[in-house]
C-alpha cells in the first residue's frame, strides 16, 4: 500500500544518511510562550522559523532555525519523498525513549504543475524544516529541544553553544511575553485581476455545463500596501486574537511570510488513529442571534452548498476506507461557526490499516473537492486553465510529523503571504453549474474577512 515501505527508495535513503548524527535534547521550561518563543527568534533566526497552534490551544510546536531541510524535485512524488527521507532521518535516532520526539514542520504547494508566474519567490514547492530549537506545549506543560543533524563524528561538540543560545532565546521570550502588538496601518488595497476572475466564473460555469467537471474551485487575489513592514509576530498575534477556534500557522521562507488561521482539518494521526474534517458550503454570520440562526438553518438547508459539501464527504470516505478500517462518518452535517463564517462540517474518523501512514492520508486527500473540485484531475487542469494566478501554498496542506509519524495537517486557507510592506490575501468558492459570477465574488469577500481584519483592512460592509 505504501510505496516507501521496504522500497529501494527507502534504502537508497538510509544509505545516504548512515553517516549521520540526529542528536536531541529536550528541557521543561516555564514562562515561556509560544507566540514570544517564536518572536525570540527573529534577532538571529529571522526567515527560519515555523508556528503551529490547534483550534483548542492546548498543543503548539514552534520551530526556530533550520537544522535540515528537506525540498525535492520529483513534482510527481514529493509525498513519498518527504515520507521516505523523514523515516531515513529518524532512523538515526539513539535508540532511546524521548521526552519529546523531534518535528519536521512545512508544507507542500497546492499545485506544482502550475507554472504561472508568481509572489512565492521564496517557496519551493515542497519544504519541509527539522528546526533546531522545537518548542512543544501541550496539556500544559512547555518542553524546548534542541535538535543537531550532522555528518560530523562527534557533533554533540555543539551542544553547549547550542545550549547557550537556547537559554538567550528562552529570557527574550520571558521578556516578550504579554507584548502587545498594534495592529498595521494599510494605506491601500487592490483587487488583483477582478475583471479575469469574473470571466472565469462564466468560463468553468460554462464548462460545467458541458459535463469538463462536476465541480471546480476558483479563486483569486488581493493585495495590501502597507505604510511600514509588516512583523510575522505581529501578523500572528492579531489573527490568534481575531480567530480564536481556528488552527493558527506561520511558515517563513527567507524574507517571505506564510500564515493564516484556518478552521480545516486536513487529516490528523495519532496513535493509530486517523481524523479529518469535511468542510465544504459556507455563508456569513448573522449581526444578531436571530439572523445567525437563520443564515444557519438556511446553509443546512440549500442544495448548492449540499452537494458541494457531498463531495467532499464522499472523496474523503473513499481515501479512508482505502488506508483505514472501521470508518466512521455522521450521516448529516453540522454547522462549525467561527468569528466571521459559518460552514458545513462532518468529521471523519478510522484505524490505519498496517503499512498506512499520514502521508498516504496527506497525498490521497489533497485537494479536497472543498479547495480543488470534483472530478480531482479535470478541476486541477480548469483551474491550471481559468484561474489567474499561481496559489503557491496557498489552499495546500502545511503542518508537521514527528519521529514516530505522528502528525497533524490542515488546509491552508484564511491566509496570507506577508511580502515586506505588502501581504497578498487569498479566497475562493466552489463553482457548479448554477454559479453566478456576482455570488461567488460576494462569498470571496466573506472568506476575505478574517485575514482583512487581523491584518488592518476594512470589509466594504465596516465603517
Amino acid at each position: 500500500m505504501n510505496s516507501y515501505l521496504h522500497s529501494s527508495a527507502d534504502t537508497s535513503a538510509a544509505m545516504r544518511y548512515i553517516a549521520y548524527q540526529f542528536i536531541t535534547e529536550t528541557i521543561e521550561v516555564e514562562g515561556v510562550t509560544s507566540l514570544a518563543f517564536f518572536e525570540a527568534g527573529a534577532a538571529s533566526y529571522g526567515g527560519q522559523r515555523m508556528f503551529w497552534q490547534n483550534p483548542e490551544r492546548d498543543f503548539s510546536l514552534i520551530g526556530i532555525g533550520h537544522a535540515h531541510v528537506l525540498k525535492t524535485s520529483n513534482l510527481h512524488g514529493r509525498f513519498e519523498d518527504v515520507q521516505t527521507e523523514w523515516k531515513a532521518m529518524c532512523s538515526r535516532l539513539p535508540e532511546k525513549e524521548l521526552l519529546v520526539r523531534p518535528s519536521l514542520f512545512g508544507g507542500f504547494s497546492f499545485d506544482p504543475l502550475n507554472q504561472k508566474k508568481s509572489e512565492w519567490v521564496s517557496f519551493p514547492e515542497t519544504y519541509f524544516v527539522l528546526p533546531v530549537f522545537q518548542l512543544q506545549e501541550k496539556d500544559g506543560k512547555t518542553f524546548i529541544s534542541i535538535h543537531q543533524f550532522t555528518k560530523e563524528l562527534d557533533g554533540e561538540h555543539a551542544l553547549p553553544d547550542l545550549r547557550k543560545k537556547r537559554d538567550e532565546l528562552i529570557q527574550s521570550a520571558k521578556r516578550l511575553n504579554g507584548k502587545v502588538h498594534s495592529k498595521q496601518v494599510v494605506e491601500n488595497h487592490q483587487e488583483l485581476h477582478k475583471d479575469v476572475y469574473m470571466e472565469s466564473i462564466d468560463q468553468v460555469t460554462a464548462s460545467i455545463k458541458a459535463g469538463q467537471a462536476a465541480k471546480v474551485v476558483i479563486a483569486r487575489c488581493m493585495e495590501l500596501a502597507f505604510k511600514e513592514q509588516v512583523t510575522a509576530a505581529a501578523a500572528l498575534s492579531q489573527v490568534s486574537i481575531e480567530q480564536t477556534s481556528s488552527y493558527l500557522f506561520g511558515i517563513e521562507a527567507e524574507e517571505q511570510f506564510f500564515f493564516g488561521a484556518t478552521p480545516e482539518r486536513l487529516v490528523k494521526v495519532e496513535n493509530g488513529i486517523a481524523l479529518s474534517t469535511c468542510l465544504a458550503g459556507s455563508t456569513r454570520r448573522g449581526k444578531d442571534e436571530k439572523e445567525d440562526l437563520a443564515l444557519g438553518a438556511e446553509l443546512l438547508l440549500d442544495r448548492k452548498n449540499r452537494s458541494e459539501h457531498q463531495y467532499v464527504v464522499d472523496m474523503i470516505d473513499h481515501v479512508f476506507q482505502k488506508f483505514c478500517e472501521g470508518v466512521t462518518i455522521p450521516k448529516k452535517p453540522e454547522l462549525m461557526k467561527i468569528r466571521d463564517i459559518q460552514h458545513l462540517h462532518t468529521p471523519v474518523r478510522g484505524s490505519l490499516k498496517d503499512g498506512a501512514g499520514l502521508m498516504d492520508l496527506v497525498k490521497s486527500l489533497h485537494p479536497t473537492p472543498a479547495l480543488g473540485g470534483e472530478p480531482k484531475q479535470q478541476a486541477l487542469s480548469l483551474i491550471r486553465q481559468y484561474e489567474t494566478m499561481n496559489r503557491g501554498f496557498y489552499a495546500a496542506p502545511v503542518g508537521w510529523m514527528d519521529s514516530r509519524g505522528d502528525g497533524e495537517f490542515a488546509v491552508a486557507i484564511r491566509s496570507a503571504l506577508l511580502d515586506g510592506k505588502r501581504a497578498f490575501l487569498y479566497a475562493g468558492g466552489g463553482i457548479v453549474a448554477n454559479s453566478t459570477p456576482q455570488s461567488e465574488y460576494a462569498e470571496t469577500w466573506v472568506k476575505f474577512r478574517p485575514m482583512l481584519r487581523a491584518l488592518g483592512g476594512q470589509m466594504r460592509d465596516e465603517s
